[in-house]
């Protein structure tokens, strides 16, 4: 038995020191477009009502469940990125094409963050005056809808630089490194004044007066698709390792959420409608995160075990997922140049009105990008 035991122990050794060694990828991943798709038709919806109506005037019946899962949708897209960057990119760090790569990445970032100024813009426009966007575009304050899109845009001029780095590093540090940075983001955020400097400090780990996603306190969620992103790479070269993917994901996201109402007890109800209207989201705080991520996870799972089956069944939210930049400039200039701005439809429908406008958005969404596609391979 003493040896049996010394040899167990020198594998879990041996696999705790593993750096990654991936098979290349093999093409886009529908089941992740689907994901993708989900966490933004989410969106979608949460953005045309409270876009057109605002949250204080939604229903207690509307926000808990209607709006209240939604909020699984930010979680969902920021682990879904990490999980594409892993799929795409992770396996290709080590190539003599990866300087034109990881330009071809932060290209990208400068492509996202010129159309998260822009739709800015078109967020703000029904809402303020030119020096408050002025202002706002030169980060002394922040814009409420399209803010995900500037997180995304800014993680991708600095990300590529640091992916060969995660591929060096040894499996306990890469399982570890998401709470390490999640607790020294939640130390920054309360104890660290960044110079003075407000702006900084929302930018990187957010502030109760910016409705912004932090690089370092949403980072831990970019590691964790990271982490399921290798696994999803070896799932695809053999099945085992999907049976276990797709419950590991389930199993954490149920205890997540089962945390949640451990937390929330016996307040049970009223951390529900906390929730719903989105206390505890910036700063990220424990409870809020507990249900965002445990119910991301759960959405993950289902999305990878029903494969590309699943992403055939609901084709309008796989395509809604496979182009995130399009879905995010139709569905913002839909709600805000031409609802608020135009039809000057602020708070002038009813909640199923508006909830039903937010539906509509998601097959719409889906057709434009099909649209766009069309016209551009025959153009």
């Amino acid at each position: 038995m003493p040896a049996a035991g010394s040899e167990t122990w020198r594998v879990v050794q041996d696999r705790l020191g593993e750096r990654p060694s991936l098979p290349a990828g093999q093409g886009r991943i529908e089941a992740i477009d689907l994901a993708r798709g989900v966490a933004i038709s989410l969106m979608i919806v949460s953005h045309a009502v409270s876009g057109l109506l605002g949250t204080g005037q939604v229903p207690e019946w509307g926000m808990v469940p209607i709006h209240l899962l939604t909020k699984f949708s930010s979680s969902l897209f920021i682990t879904v990125f990490g999980i594409a960057l892993a799929v795409a990119f992770l396996p290709r760090t080590d190539a003599p094409d990866w300087p034109r790569r990881r330009l071809k990445l932060m290209l990208r970032g400068v492509e996202v963050l010129f159309w998260y100024k822009v739709l800015t813009v078109v967020e703000m426009l029904p809402l303020y005056g030119p020096q408050d966007i002025l202002d706002t575009l030169l980060y002394q304050r922040s814009a409420i809808w399209v803010e995900i899109l500037g997180f995304y845009a800014i993680a991708l001029l600095w990300l590529p630089w640091v992916l060969p780095l995660w591929c060096r590093m040894p499996l306990w540090s890469r399982l570890v490194a998401p709470l390490a940075v999640a607790l020294l983001a939640g130390w920054l955020e309360r104890h660290f004044a960044f110079w003075g400097i407000e702006p900084l400090k929302a930018i990187l780990v957010e502030d109760d007066d910016h409705y912004t996603w932090g690089q370092l306190s949403r980072l831990p969620l970019v590691m964790l698709g990271l982490l399921i992103g290798e696994r999803v790479l070896r799932c695809r070269e053999r099945d085992a390792l999907r049976r276990r993917l797709v419950p590991g994901l389930a199993g954490v996201g149920a205890a997540m959420l089962l945390g949640f109402v451990a937390v929330s007890l016996p307040g049970l109800d009223e951390a529900l409608m906390a929730v719903a209207r989105n206390t505890g989201k910036h700063p990220p705080a424990l409870d809020f995160m507990l249900f965002s991520l445990g119910g991301a996870l759960l959405v993950l799972a289902l999305c990878l075990a029903g494969g590309a089956r699943a992403a055939a069944w609901l084709r309008p939210i796989t395509v809604v997922g496979s182009d995130a930049l399009a879905a995010f400039t139709f569905h913002i200039v839909v709600i805000f140049a031409i609802f608020r701005l135009l039809l000057e439809a602020w708070q002038v429908y009813s909640y199923p009105q508006v909830l039903g406008i937010g539906l509509a958005l998601v097959p719409a969404t889906a057709a434009w990008i099909a649209l766009t596609r069309w016209i551009g391979a025959r153009s």
